[in-house]
């Protein structure tokens, strides 16, 4: 027992001080846990995936048999093995490939009011009407029109 107990706390201390890093002593420990050059994100991310990263090396990662199954889910509904939308506009199920997960909820703060909208399967909820799309919600919030995706924080580079 007092070996689990120091496993724990071993990999607990090394978590912790994940923190106190700097970014150049974590791309390091990043190409040492993993044997790469780390993804050009930012600090947070590389902490989170060097504490998992951590963990799984002193607990044990995922069996083949649950990476295959996450991997089928993906492909079902039109992402890749990392999560990024496969190159069609449309899903088997006409949605858009990069719409938010149906029941998703979307927060935004506007004017010092809290807006909530829920994705639905063809659309969106927002204060018990359903509305085609982000853009119909930010012009009903806002009186003006507005990208959809940009006022609620899903674009990305180039609006996409």
């Amino acid at each position: 027992m007092k070996t689990t107990t120091r496993t724990n706390d071993s990999v607990l201390k090394q978590i912790a001080d994940l923190r106190n890093l700097s970014y150049d002593e974590l791309v390091q420990l990043w190409r040492t846990l993993y044997g790469s050059e780390p993804p050009a994100y930012n600090r947070q991310f590389i902490v989170k995936r060097l504490a998992y990263r951590i963990q799984e090396i002193a607990y044990g990662g995922l069996s083949e048999e649950a990476h295959r199954r996450m991997d089928d889910v993906l492909k079902r509904h039109g992402y890749d093995e990392n999560g990024m939308p496969v190159k069609s506009s449309k899903r088997r199920d006409g949605r858009l490939k990069d719409a938010p997960v149906i029941g998703s909820r979307l927060i935004r703060e506007w004017n010092g009011r809290r807006y909530e909208v829920t994705a639905l399967h063809n659309g969106f909820e927002f204060e018990g009407r359903k509305y085609k799309s982000l853009s119909a919600i930010a012009k009903a919030i806002t009186g003006t029109h507005w990208n959809g995706r940009a006022f609620f924080g899903l674009a990305g580079r180039n609006g996409r």
